[in-house]
């Protein structure tokens, strides 16, 4: 249960702008010395590092299809456990659908799990007194939502903003705030994914402080803060990865905690943050590696997980890493337990594009002009160090290279009427499937089981 004051930041579809004043938002209210938690509906590890990033705490992600519709109050409310406020960012429009099916999954739905307030955010560049239908159409499409108010984007004027807040006043709805078109400052693009949050680049963490003074300047800051803390209290039990480890039968075992490495930079893993204090409850210590940095795996460190969360974009990078590669092949080797998803299974081939990589996995990668991007209802086709043949999971691909095979002589996975795809060998669980642990906490306790055996 939590009282914890909470906001969704919403829009009518994608481009208008929400990850931007979300990520100001968070920035603000850091800045005015409130602890802020920052969440973002949907698998996008990106827009989730840039919220943490905005708040100096790991920014989280909602998502009821890799978990589920009953977890997420669980999960929000253990992430926001302390915090002044939180600040979730939606995906796509108000009321898309993450999954594709129409209805299903929305922003929406999950702001009424959450009883929070929404506030849209809207693109006003190309509209006038149109604006009012457009949010009254918002507002009245679901008597559920709790919408908020609305801040405006690429406003042009300061008579244009006047015509703005007249039209949404006839409809009772306030206008929190007018952003100009030269306020919405780029992040760095999304084809680079965590990288830059992870490692505190100038350019990201330029922008994320220009966007938060022009929050601070542009937004009804005390406003938007009264609407928060109207947010009702939230009935649900705190998920606590001990206690679920713990229902699943796991039991700690004593004696030293086995060290394993997690692919990350300065400031976040590449991983989703429920994966990482899994491991820790299920007995772990966690030493994070930099792959564009470190030049080798950390010492004494026994099993290895590379989260989704590193874009393809710095493969050619990883391939110069020679040395650590040279640590995590023997560690394979070893017989040791290795997680990888979508750029860390890259890593594990033989080569890129004809790069040598750490050919851990008798494989070809290429890159490609097509972009695989959706969830996939998995089960899992071999025994593996997170899985039992037979057991099913729900991730979610986002990627531009293609693996040659595409599954091993023991794949990882099934799906579409028996497809197969990934890598089972050894200790070595790889595949372009990014997965939240906390749909199935036990593979937390078979990994460091199996680093334990090792």
């Amino acid at each position: 249960m939590t009282d914890v004051p909470r906001l969704v930041i919403s829009a009518p579809s994608s481009g208008h702008g929400k990850t931007a004043v979300a990520v100001g938002l968070l920035a603000a209210l850091t800045a005015r010395e409130l602890s802020a938690s920052a969440f973002k509906i949907g698998p996008d590890y990106a827009d989730a590092a840039y919220l943490g990033m905005a708040c100096g705490k790991t920014g989280r992600n909602l998502d009821p299809r890799l978990t589920s519709h009953s977890l997420v109050p669980d999960l929000f409310v253990h992430g926001s456990a302390g915090s002044d406020i939180a600040v979730v960012e939606g995906a796509l429009g108000l009321y898309d659908g993450i999954s594709g099916v129409a209805g299903s999954q929305t922003t929406a739905q999950l702001a009424q799990h959450l009883r929070a307030p929404v506030v849209l955010v809207v693109d006003a560049a190309l509209t006038g007194q149109s604006v009012a239908a457009l949010v009254h159409g918002f507002k009245t499409y679901d008597s559920l939502v709790w919408l908020a108010g609305v801040i405006l984007t690429r406003v042009a004027s300061d008579r244009h903003e006047e015509v703005l807040r007249q039209a949404l006043d006839r409809i009772d709805v306030p206008v929190l705030g007018a952003l100009r078109k030269s306020d919405l400052v780029s992040l760095p693009p999304r084809h680079h994914g965590m990288v830059p949050t992870a490692d505190r680049a100038p350019e990201a963490v330029r922008a994320v402080r220009r966007l938060g003074e022009t929050i601070l300047d542009t937004v009804d800051i005390d406003r938007l803060l009264s609407m928060a803390r109207s947010a009702p209290r939230l009935s649900a039990t705190p998920w606590d990865p001990a206690d679920v480890l713990a229902t699943a039968g796991h039991t700690p075992r004593p004696g030293p905690k086995p060290l394993v490495a997690v692919a990350g930079g300065s400031f976040f893993t590449y991983s989703y943050t429920e994966n990482i204090e899994l491991l820790q409850a299920a007995g772990a210590d966690i030493a994070v590696v930099d792959p564009l940095r470190d030049t080798k795996l950390p010492d004494g460190a026994q099993g290895l997980v590379f989260g989704g969360g590193f874009p393809e974009w710095y493969v050619e990078e990883l391939a110069g890493n020679v040395d650590m590669e040279r640590d995590m092949a023997a560690l394979a080797n070893a017989g040791a337990p290795i997680a990888a998803e979508s750029a860390g299974l890259v890593w594990l081939a033989e080569e890129l594009d004809g790069r040598p990589m750490g050919a851990v996995l008798a494989a070809a990668a290429k890159s490609t002009d097509q972009t695989v991007l959706g969830y996939r209802d998995a089960t899992a086709y071999s025994t593996s160090v997170l899985m039992r043949a037979g057991e099913t999971i729900t991730g979610h691909q986002h990627h531009r290279t293609v693996v040659s095979p595409r599954a091993g002589d023991h794949p990882a996975w099934s799906w579409l009427g028996g497809r197969t795809e990934g890598y089972v060998e050894r200790g070595v669980h790889a595949s372009y499937l990014n997965l939240n642990w906390a749909a199935l906490p036990v593979m937390a306790s078979r990994f460091v089981g199996r680093v334990l055996r090792s």
